[in-house]
């Protein structure tokens, strides 16, 4: 691990149990929190960090619709929060969520309007643009792409994470949106051509390893978003059982939450 992404990532301690902080969202009240505080809610959690926080949610679909509070509200029915994978808000004291186990969750803070975001990117998610879907709602409400701050918790990492090339290339697929590429093999052999590839390769045929978080990054920097402003947790949930769980470790359905508050 580099001293970079130690001074970056943060250890914190909540009802004796541990979660991760970064420093690039220290404006904001926030964390990647793990499997320790199982079966904990949102709303609990929302209450370390404050006590009056009104929590918001979703029913995660590996989508990439993005709702606002409000709209949560407007939508939420007796049984069931509505469909979506990332929320943004703007409203003091507004705690947004998201759930993970494998997938990348994503949390966003504006250094200016104070407005942030928090995102469910698995695979599916990350082929439909989910984190530049929510930038763009940012932007809506007013935010500069210069003024982000970008942290992505735990996932499964790429030297682990095997796909078929198919799902590979539908991933990979997302950073060919100005000029795309007409098939499988040749968006694969772009992809392996990129610095730091986000696929490694797999001894089983038409397999290969995809590192969904270097997907993600990419797509941010299309959008103009330095290095400097996005930090990726230096922690594997496959590789870290004592932290972490995860769905292709143990097939078992239990997720870990991160989320931020607005000031």
């Amino acid at each position: 691990m580099s001293d970079r992404l130690t001074q970056t990532w943060q250890w914190q301690s909540a009802q004796g149990l541990p979660y991760l902080t970064c420093s690039l969202l220290e404006a904001w009240p926030h964390g990647f929190f793990t499997q320790p505080f199982y079966p904990k809610t949102p709303e609990d959690l929302s209450k370390i960090f404050h006590p009056e926080a009104q929590t918001y949610r979703v029913k995660q679909v590996h989508g990439n619709r993005v709702l606002s509070p409000s709209e949560i509200i407007e939508e939420m029915t007796e049984n069931s929060f509505p469909p979506a994978d990332g929320i943004i808000a703007n409203v003091e004291n507004q705690a947004i969520w998201v759930a993970s186990a494998d997938c990348t969750p994503v949390l966003i803070g504006d250094e200016v309007t104070g407005n942030i975001a928090a995102i469910h990117a698995g695979w599916r998610g990350t082929a439909k643009r989910i984190v530049p879907e929510a930038i763009a709602r940012l932007q809506v409400w007013g935010s500069a792409i210069k003024n982000l701050r970008i942290a992505m918790g735990p996932a499964i990492s790429g030297e682990v994470y095997q796909v078929s090339e198919e799902v590979a290339a539908e991933v990979g697929e997302s950073l060919f949106t100005d000029e795309p590429i007409n098939s499988s093999e040749n968006i694969l052999n772009s992809l392996l051509n990129l610095f730091e590839s986000p696929i490694l390769p797999d001894p089983e045929p038409g397999k290969v390893r995809l590192d969904v978080r270097r997907i993600n990054q990419l797509q941010l920097e299309q959008l103009g978003i330095k290095a400097e402003q996005i930090s990726i947790a230096p922690y594997c949930t496959y590789q870290s059982p004592s932290h972490f769980f995860s769905y292709r470790r143990t097939h078992e359905k239990k997720v870990q939450w991160s989320g931020i508050v607005k000031n």
